[in-house]
């Protein structure tokens, strides 16, 4: 029995020393970049819609059929030209009945203060009845409010003839025309014709909440455009340029919305050059503080989940150590770091989503270059 126990020894230790050590994993090709560190001023942001610094309805108001259109849809209109014309025979003909009256009321008041004049030194003589001379002062007092009325008239047909005649109340850029000549306008209601804008400035209406509105506050504590202080929005258009001028806060309404939880805002802006159009979508921005020595790394380096960031450090050794973060505002393509990361550091960009911790890596370093510099909240 020993003989075959010792051959199974033996074949158990030469097989033992033929087992092979699985080789160590390779590394896994990543790109990083090293954290930057900068002096970074930290952003309010909102969007919001521009719209005219003044917006006129232009209506109808009186009935009758439009004549004419005297502008060019689109253009640049003075303050008092001349857009429409109604057609004013049917009130001409009706001021000339209100003329017609006038001259009447006026013929019988004159013939009643005539009267009076003649019955009054009778009557002094008794050589009338008191009642004679009452008579004659009620009818003078009659034809003096039927004078009156028919003045009112007449003046009353003169406004509304001078209504068929519809000049621009302000200086702006007018609209597109929603009536023709020939159409009648006016009737039952006050026709609406077009719209006219003021464009510089150019006022942009915004909603924040009411942290924002804190922080903001907090940023700036004294009230009114003109204060030391008062903060000097930025206006970013939709392809994301800045518009060259800076603009201040005109309006903030008197509560905060229970519904939204939001306040609103309207912010004006020189428009010398009426780039900016109403209705157009844009972004408004303020600084709110500055954060010195920030750390910053590109947002693509930044895993979320359930609220939760976390980053993969490229360590000394070469190996990806991952890493929750603190992140702080958003710096266009970059995330501000507020903690868990040091000046220095370098964090994986790409291929992070085959990573697990201490991980081997090779790495290709890659500058965060080319990112946005506006920090917002």
């Amino acid at each position: 029995m020993r003989i075959p126990i010792l051959l199974g020894v033996v074949l158990l230790a030469a097989g033992c020393r033929d087992k092979v050590v699985p080789p160590a994993p390779a590394p896994v090709p990543v790109v990083a970049a090293e954290v930057m560190v900068r002096d970074q001023p930290v952003y309010f942001e909102a969007m919001g819609q521009t719209r005219g610094s003044q917006d006129v309805e232009i209506r109808a108001r009186v009935e009758g059929i439009l004549e004419a259109i005297h502008f060019r849809e689109g253009a640049m209109v003075e303050q008092g030209a001349l857009l429409y014309t109604i057609d004013p025979s049917t009130l001409q003909a009706n001021l000339a009945q209100a003329k017609g009256n006038l001259v009447q009321a006026e013929a019988a008041l004159d013939k009643a203060r005539r009267d009076v004049a003649r019955l009054t030194p009778l009557w002094e003589k008794s050589a009338i009845s008191r009642q004679s001379l009452d008579d004659a002062l009620a009818a003078e007092n009659t034809s003096s409010g039927a004078v009156a009325t028919a003045k009112a008239a007449v003046d009353s047909m003169e406004i509304q003839l001078g209504y068929t005649e519809i000049h621009a109340p302000i200086a702006g850029l007018i609209g597109k025309t929603e009536v023709k000549p020939g159409n009648l306008v006016g009737r039952g209601q006050n026709t609406l014709l077009t719209t006219l804008s003021a464009l510089d400035p150019i006022h942009v209406r915004f909603s924040i909440s009411e942290q924002e509105y804190l922080a903001v506050r907090h940023a700036y504590p004294e009230e009114g455009r003109d204060a030391p202080s008062a903060p000097s929005f930025e206006l970013i258009l939709a392809d994301g340029t800045v518009h060259p001028h800076q603009g201040a806060v005109v309006f903030a309404d008197r509560n905060v919305d229970p519904a939204t939880g939001t306040l609103l805002l309207e912010a004006s802006f020189p428009n010398p050059g009426q780039v900016v159009r109403p209705g157009q979508f844009a972004r408004v921005r303020v600084p709110v503080r500055q954060v010195a020595n920030a750390i910053l790394v590109p947002q693509r380096a930044v895993q979320e989940l359930q609220a939760t960031y976390s980053v993969y450090v490229v360590g000394a050794d070469d190996r990806a150590e991952f890493r929750p973060v603190k992140v702080g505002a958003r710096v266009g393509n970059l995330y501000l770091i507020e903690a868990g990361l040091q000046p220095g550091e370098r964090v994986v960009i790409e291929g992070g989503q085959k990573l697990q911790n201490n991980m081997p890596v090779s790495v290709t370093l890659q500058p965060a270059v080319g990112e946005a510099s506006i920090a917002t909240e």
